[in-house]
């Protein structure tokens, strides 16, 4: 039986697999499909970033390569909270974390960053969305998800997954 701190852990682990996994893949999906991949750059032990040619795209495309990643794990996080219920009904608590963080990371992970936090780092994928929608109103936009995804966790995701993991 394994602890709760390494449950805790796998948990993380795999959120942070899984959104590279869909965030990422989105991206390089884009790329693949419109003839503009380049290269996968591993930044860093927890950072992935697919290369493109620039230089062959459109303002319009590059936004759309840019909002592919927040898309994909937007659907990712609402995929997540659909088979939260289902993922409480196993019985391995391993199982539970890990779904619990993975949720958690597809929820929150894109909004905040997209909303707060790109201004820090050098702009990442807001880089290309302001192609699409002024800065400010991609910003706002996040802001709202965010808010709506931090009501639907405590209303519906906590509770469900408290209840699991008392079960």
């Amino acid at each position: 039986m394994e602890s709760k701190a390494i449950r805790q852990y796998a948990g993380v682990f795999t959120a942070l697999i899984a959104y590279y996994v869909i965030h990422e893949g989105a991206h390089l999906l884009y790329a693949i499909i419109t003839g503009v991949f380049k290269a996968i750059n591993v930044m860093s032990i927890f950072g992935v970033q697919i290369d493109i040619y620039r230089e062959q795209m459109t303002d319009t495309q590059l936004g759309l390569f840019c909002i592919a990643g927040p898309v994909a794990t937007f659907i990712a996080a609402w995929v997540c909270i659909v088979l939260s219920k289902s993922i409480c009904l196993r019985q391995s608590k391993m199982v539970k974390a890990i779904g619990y963080y993975v949720t958690m990371t597809f929820m929150f992970l894109d909004p905040i960053y997209l909303s707060v936090i790109y201004r820090f780092v050098g702009g990442g994928d807001m880089n290309g969305i302001v192609y699409l929608m002024p800065e400010t109103a991609a910003c706002i936009l996040f802001g709202v998800i965010f808010v709506f995804h931090l009501l639907v966790f405590v209303k519906y995701v906590y509770p469900v997954y408290k209840k699991g993991f008392a079960a």
